[in-house]
């Protein structure tokens, strides 16, 4: 009995070690999963068609790269993801008489590759793994000890602030009266705005330094610009109807081919 017991107490050991270790690396797996998806490396499988298995070498030779360890790399990204069942791998000899890794999407990917209407989980990862976001992290033992907001602490401003730096041009859709552009325009002459909004709605407003008033409908046009700016906008609506048929619109109307936004800003962030 004592045996089976210290057995035990060594396996909770083990399990528990492995865990820790696991802690210790996690940041590794969501940028193994960025550089996937940034290489478009499980687009490139799923194009083979249903239950497809490359090597290394096969999908590097699918990309833009001079680098002749490229494959090498791959594999070692590879074991990892399969390590956490994001993809599929199999051992086999290969027709030089080598053993040869090839890999395969796991269930999972369905939501890192494009669906019938283009549509992936791919720019919520990219998203949550963009360097602004990932750099205001580092500030979040500070913000604990000291107070204030991480984001703050990074870039030295309000996350709603951040991004217009630079600009030329903001179209400023469901813009209401024109306030958030004037706050805007205030802050950044250098910026000219577009308040875009219903007819109606352009009639009560007043005029602003580097601000002109359109009238429309966001879901028949919106105006052309290098900037779309969005506040309180699509949660007002479901996705099934009104949500996705106003960004397929914006799309098309940027100018740099950016979709760029802000959801749910308030005026004393400016």
């Amino acid at each position: 009995m004592a045996s089976t017991g210290n057995q035990c107490k060594t396996s909770n050991e083990d399990e528990n070690f492995q865990y820790a270790m696991q802690l210790s690396s996690a940041s590794v797996l969501p940028v193994a999963m960025q550089v996937a998806v940034e290489l478009e490396l499980f687009e490139i499988i799923a194009k083979r068609g249903p239950n497809a298995k490359l090597s290394p070498k096969e999908i590097a030779s699918n990309l833009s790269t001079q680098n002749p360890n490229a494959h090498i790399m791959l594999d070692r990204i590879f074991r990892l993801l399969t390590s956490y069942s994001v993809m599929t791998s199999s051992l086999v000899t290969n027709k030089d008489g080598e053993a040869e890794r090839l890999y395969g999407l796991a269930p999972v990917c369905k939501y890192f590759v494009n669906n019938e209407d283009g549509v992936s989980m791919c720019p919520l990862l990219l998203f949550a793994q963009d360097k602004i976001l990932m750099e205001s992290r580092c500030y979040l033992k500070d913000a604990i000890l000291e107070g204030g907001i991480p984001f703050n602490k990074a870039h030295g401003m309000h996350a709603f602030e951040y991004g217009f730096e630079g600009l030329k041009e903001v179209v400023d859709v469901g813009g209401g009266v024109g306030i958030t552009s004037s706050l805007i325009t205030s802050k950044y002459p250098a910026i000219r705005c577009i308040n875009f909004d219903l007819p109606h709605v352009i009639e009560q407003s007043q005029t602003y330094p580097g601000v002109v008033h359109i009238g429309g409908n966001m879901f028949d046009s919106v105006p052309n610009g290098e900037t779309i700016f969005m506040k309180w906008i699509l949660h007002d609506w479901s996705d099934e109807n009104y949500s996705l048929q106003a960004i397929y619109m914006l799309q098309g109307k940027l100018e740099p081919s950016e979709l760029g936004g802000r959801d749910q800003a308030s005026p004393e962030s400016f």
